[in-house]
């Protein structure tokens, strides 16, 4: 806790609390977004934030809200690389006297953590992702994810995989779910314009339903069964609808192929559209009629399951990983208290059939389902509750703060 004076007035420490998170890049993805959310909740609270990483899109809103980049080859996986660069944030860390390191990622954690042990600086890292473990190798490689002062898992489900994986991490690991901004998913917050201009940016007349898978264009988020689902659709029923895959193909030229085929195959043309990346991400959400999440393999925690319910769009999700903590869903509750609809990974048919009902709803339905869903996500999943727990811990480790 901040010491207090005389008055019981927080006094502010000697030299500024300054705070280095570590990231591969700063482009797109929950663990960029989160980190450029945590440093403004840093700078609002009178510290200093640093991010470093090797760059992208979020940059410029990092130092925007008062945070400062630091570019490093951080995605690297190359050991002399990583050596490297543990060599920079020890200088880092020293020049800036940098106060804690929270590293998001497991190359540029292996850095973090020689650097931080160099230092005798604070050690966090969250474990954001259920992180492939096919071998003792790859099994020592995520392990720098559990070795921290502090673990922060981003669901209950990622602690019981630590726990199963890491025995390393011993008592020290602390849930924290992922936020968002409750604020700025809400309808009243997204003008026409932005509407106006995403619909353009679609190619949208503006009498389509949209039906938005919004995850990044890699085989794991389920693109395919999306596409095979939603050419089971009805046409009598669901012909207005369109289908936009919108999300950062990242390089994966074959798999686009893939996926263009695949849409060619089922005679989709125009209805199904990959439009890339989206930078209006609460736009996006208000313009959909439905949400679908498809991942095949476990969601670590699942971002867009919960920004769908804020925004007020019914959303369908597989359901492995952590999604019963993000979507209630019979047989957990029952059909009337649900805030969407959970299938088995990997059927288009269950998810087509959950599309359907979603579509189907009247007027009176969609509306109680959707303020239920928003009222449940804003309770558990804010923004403002992840980054005060995020500084809670934070305060908890460093000295005399």
């Amino acid at each position: 806790m901040p010491r207090q004076s005389g008055e019981g007035n927080p006094v502010p420490p000697l030299t500024p609390v300054t705070i280095l998170q570590i990231a591969p890049e700063l482009d797109t993805g929950g663990v960029e977004r989160t980190a450029v959310d945590v440093a403004r909740a840093c700078v609002s609270h009178g510290w200093r934030a640093l991010v470093a990483s090797q760059g992208g899109r979020l940059v410029a809103e990092l130092e925007q809200a008062g945070g400062e980049h630091v570019t490093l080859p951080l995605a690297s996986k190359n050991p002399l690389t990583i050596l490297a660069n543990a060599r920079a944030l020890v200088n880092l860390i020293r020049s800036r006297n940098v106060s804690l390191v929270h590293a998001r990622s497991r190359a540029p954690a292996w850095s973090a953590l020689i650097a931080a042990r160099v230092t005798g600086v604070p050690f966090v890292t969250t474990y954001h992702g259920a992180y492939n473990q096919k071998s003792a190798l790859k099994g020592l490689y995520n392990s720098v994810m559990a070795r921290a002062d502090t673990v922060i898992a981003n669901s209950h489900f990622t602690k019981r995989l630590i726990a199963e994986r890491h025995a390393c991490a011993g008592d020290r690991v602390t849930v924290i779910h992922r936020g968002s901004d409750v604020t700025g998913f809400a309808r009243a917050a997204i003008s026409d314009d932005r509407l106006d201009a995403l619909r353009a940016a679609w190619g949208l007349g503006g009498h389509e339903r949209v039906i938005l898978q919004m995850a990044r264009i890699t085989p794991w988020k389920g693109q395919p069964v999306t596409i095979d689902a939603f050419a089971r659709l009805d046409p009598a029923a669901h012909g207005d609808c369109v289908l936009i895959l919108a999300g950062d193909a990242q390089g994966r030229g074959g798999y686009l192929d893939a996926l263009r085929a695949r849409i060619e195959s089922h005679g989709l043309g125009e209805r199904v559209r990959l439009t890339g990346h989206c930078a209006d991400v609460p736009a996006a959400m208000a313009l959909a009629c439905v949400v679908a999440v498809s991942s095949v393999e476990p969601e670590a925690f699942g971002r867009a399951a919960v920004e769908a319910q804020l925004a007020g769009a019914p959303v369908v999700v597989s359901d492995l990983g952590a999604v019963p903590e993000t979507v209630l869903a019979p047989p957990q509750v029952t059909a009337e208290q649900r805030t969407g609809w959970r299938v088995p990974p990997g059927d288009p048919g269950a998810l087509a059939a959950a599309l359907d009902e979603a579509l189907s709803l009247d007027e009176s339905a969609r509306k109680a389902l959707t303020d239920r869903a928003r009222a449940h996500a804003a309770e558990h999943f804010s923004l403002h509750a992840m980054c005060a727990a995020t500084l809670a811990v934070y305060e908890d480790l460093i000295p005399a703060v």
